[in-house]
Formats: structure tokens, sequence, C-alpha cells
């Protein structure tokens, strides 16, 4: 299948026109016509090689709503014109124990990312949904529920499980103390969850500019990380804290913030952070851990839950010839929302 999208040649991070070819479809693949692809922090570390080298050309994106084209014969569960989705990995090896617990992002032998990564099977290097179409394998797609506006859904992919997943392994619930870190692609989808969750939820940040945007989508305030009398007078007052923050940091001013036996989830960098102090943790029975995405099931849950509870991430449509605008504006960290990008304005020439 002939196709085309935008493709960074090299590590600067600047996106050109591509065109390129998916496979033939696989016994068990989904071929999906892509008409919308949200932009991640996480695209512009990786054609930036932040996170180690990549294989270029690459098309980057793993948050793609679309619908079916095409179907392999031994395909159960989708059929042509269904609406779709396919988030952060395309594959895994669907035997190990992880696998089977429906937690396929922790796959003993490695899952395969939507991008930048060989194939399981020809060992071509996979390519995202910054493009026309895609060919996924049936086990990785999940249904977009009809409550769901499909032009706002695509960030639910990345940006919704990646806060879903760790809010529903902590047992986030009615009556639970949260802090979020950061207010921006991730954290704002955190709130929102968390508040449909029944948790009273705090954002934490440097500064109280974003209130009224907190406040707005469910959140009871803003603890600004910059005001120590602030900072001290909250200190216990947190039963769980996310931490979205996706560039090094210093997590030792945060963890006082916790209750005993309190947990801070990092969610958001990927990579060294700076020093902490180990006698908050210590002194409290305090946790610092770390959340990867989440499992196809658990995907699959969270649309649903969105659905639910009408939640959509704030988005901002742009055509894909604007991608190295919004790339550049996620340089600067001067966005609140979520780009998305409207694929039905790119054609295949």
């Amino acid at each position: 299948m002939k196709t085309t999208g935008y493709a960074a040649q090299s590590s600067d991070a600047h996106m050109v026109p591509y065109h390129f070819e998916r496979r033939d479809l696989r016994d068990n693949d989904v071929a999906i016509e892509i008409l919308y692809s949200g932009i991640c922090h996480s695209d512009l570390h990786t054609v930036n090689g932040d996170w180690g080298p990549q294989a270029y050309p690459l098309v980057p994106g793993h948050e793609i709503i679309g619908q079916v084209i095409e179907v392999g014969p031994a395909v159960k569960n989708y059929k042509v014109g269904d609406k779709v989705g396919v988030g952060c990995m395309v594959d895994s090896c669907q035997e190990c124990d992880q696998c089977q617990g429906h937690e396929e992002q922790f796959c003993r032998a490695g899952m395969t990312p939507t991008y930048g990564a060989p194939d399981r099977i020809s060992g071509e290097i996979t390519q995202g949904g910054y493009s026309k179409h895609i060919v996924v394998r049936e086990e990785f797609v999940v249904r977009v529920p009809n409550a769901l506006d499909m032009a706002k859904a695509a960030p639910i992919l990345c940006a919704g499980i990646t806060t879903y997943s760790p809010l529903r392994s902590w047992d986030v619930k009615e009556g639970t103390r949260v802090g979020v870190i950061g207010l921006g692609g991730l954290g704002h989808m955190a709130v929102k969850l968390a508040v449909a969750m029944g948790a009273e939820v705090t954002v934490i940040s440097r500064s109280d500019d974003k209130e009224q945007d907190a406040k707005a989508i469910g959140a009871k305030g803003i603890l600004v990380s910059k005001d120590d009398d602030a900072m001290a007078a909250a200190g216990s007052s947190f039963d769980f804290i996310l931490d979205t923050v996706p560039v090094k940091h210093d997590v030792s001013i945060y963890t006082p913030l916790l209750d005993v036996n309190g947990s801070l989830v990092i969610v958001g960098q990927v990579g060294p952070m700076d020093e902490f102090m180990t006698w908050p943790l210590i002194s409290g029975r305090r946790r610092v851990a770390g959340s990867l995405i989440g499992g196809i099931k658990e995907t699959q849950e969270v649309l649903d839950f969105c659905a639910e509870h009408n939640i959509h991430p704030e988005c901002k449509m742009i055509k894909p010839s604007e991608v190295n605008d919004a790339f550049s504006h996620l340089e600067k960290g001067d966005v609140a929302y979520r780009f998305v990008m409207d694929m039905t304005q790119l054609s295949v020439e």
C-alpha cells in the first residue's frame, strides 16, 4: 500500500513530506486510514535522538484514530468501516506472563513501539501515525466508542493511558488526595481522569498562571512549588502524586508532600534525574515509582471510561503541514493543550 506522511530525515526534528509503502496485510492484520494523529512530546524527544540513535527517515506518531479499510482473512473483531485507534505499541510476543496478563508494554521479549523499532517478523523499522495509512495486527487495535469525538480522541491513546494506568494501579478512588505535577498534555488528562474517579485533585506547578484552567477541569486549585511556605504547609497532604514533567527535575521537593505510605509516580521524564534526598522516603514509608503507558486491555478501558464520563483532551487541531510549528511550541513548553493533526487534509500523491 502506497502512502504518504511526514518524516524526520535527521536528528534536527524538522519534519518533511515523505512517501513510502506499508506492508501487505498478513492474515491477522488490520489496514487503517488515519483520520487524526496526535502529537506527543515523546515524538519530539525521539526524532531529536534524545533517547538514543534513531533510524531515519522516521515517521513519528502513536496517537492514531481512523477507520478500517481492509482486514486480513483471520481477523475476527474488526470489519471495514469500524472506528478504531492505535496507541504506543503494535506488537509483542503474546506468550509471556506479562502479555498473558494483558500488560504487553512489559513483554519479556520487548514490545514493538508504533514507530522507530524493528518489526518482529520482517525486521523493517516501524513507521507511525504522521501518515495517511497504517497496518497493524488485530491484537493491537482498539475500538473507539461512538460517544467519543474522533477529532479529540487521539491523545487518549498516549496521554490518556499513560495517566490512567497509574491512577488505577495505585487504586485512586473517591476521596483519594491526588497531586498532579504539571498541567501539560499529560497533566491535564490526569486531572480529568482523577476527578472522574472521585479524587480530590490539586495541580502542583511553578506558578499559579494556570489556576483557572486547573479549576475549569475539576482541580481544587494549584499548589505553587516555588512558594516555600505553601509547600511546607502542604506537607503530608497527598496520598498519591503523578509527576508528568517531561524534563530532568528535582523530585526531592515533592516527596515531603506525600502522607505516610504515599507514592509519587513518574510518567513524564525518561532518563537521568537529579539526585534526591532519601530521608522523606524513609521517614514516611513513601515511595517513588514509575509507570509505562498501559496494556491493550487497559487502553480500551480508558477509551470506554472517557466515553462514559465525557472526557476529551484539550486539543488544538492543525494541518499536517503545520507539524514543525507544533514541534517548536513543544520545545518552548508554551502549550497546555495537545496538538492533533487532521490527516484528512493529507493526500496520497
